[in-house]
């Protein structure tokens, strides 16, 4: 007979997450495991996790944000390359040589159409103010959302993306990410789509982040013990 697996009773009643301002990064993830591992469910992936290095903020959000686009739906080597002969073709990944550059040498370099228009919108963006890069870190989540999810081609999966990995934010959850959704059915097979996923994933704020780092490397795992092909999770 199957192990009946335990049920998770998180109440803001009896138990509040720990003070930790949404907006700055981790500086170790002690406290965060901790919290985490009051869910027992998710407990028991953490046990078999490898621990997962602490995430900082880059110190150039524009140029992240263009490797993010130049990477999507690419794997990482492909990626890499693209993204090397952009830097090369135009001495850098900033504003200006990107406006510069013909529509047409861009799209040589091997970026999409799609691409092409969303790296100039963005490099548009922050040479007009629209978008202020420089302070994109002194936002909370939202307001960096409702800042950059107007350009084309940037939409809100892929600015959870960059506040993860670009700005190192500790509580976010994408529930626009395949992985993530399969992970939460893979952990609770019975909990409906929709507001119990919601509800259950809110308990982990305020180290949401962690969570799905943890959730991507739990995937990858299964996929490396099946013999799958590898794919690109952004740990």
């Amino acid at each position: 007979m199957p192990r009946k697996r335990p049920v998770f009773q998180w109440s803001p009643m009896t138990a509040a997450p720990p003070d930790a301002p949404s907006i700055q990064p981790l500086t170790d993830h002690a406290g965060a495991l901790a919290w985490l591992a009051r869910d027992p469910v998710l407990a028991e992936v953490l046990a078999r996790a490898q621990p997962l290095p602490v995430l900082t903020p880059t110190p150039d959000p524009f140029g992240t944000l263009i490797r993010s686009v130049v990477g999507q739906q690419l794997s990482t080597k492909a990626a890499a390359s693209i993204h090397a002969r952009v830097e090369g073709a135009l001495g850098g990944v900033a504003p200006e040589p990107l406006l510069r550059a013909a529509l047409e040498d861009l799209r040589a370099l091997g970026l999409s159409w799609a691409k092409v228009r969303t790296v100039r919108a963005l490099a548009d963006a922050a040479l007009s103010g629209q978008v202020d890069f420089a302070h994109l870190a002194a936002l909370p989540d939202e307001e960096v959302i409702t800042a950059l999810t107007p350009l084309p081609g940037i939409g809100r999966w892929t600015v959870e993306m960059f506040l993860m990995f670009g700005l190192a934010r500790p509580d976010v959850f994408s529930f626009g990410d395949l992985v993530l959704r399969q992970g939460l059915l893979r952990l609770y097979p019975d909990l409906a789509p929709g507001p119990a996923q919601v509800e259950r994933v809110a308990s982990w704020s305020p180290y949401r982040t962690l969570a799905a780092r943890t959730l991507w490397a739990q995937a990858a795992r299964l996929r490396q013990q099946a013999g799958s092909p590898s794919l690109s999770d952004p740990l």
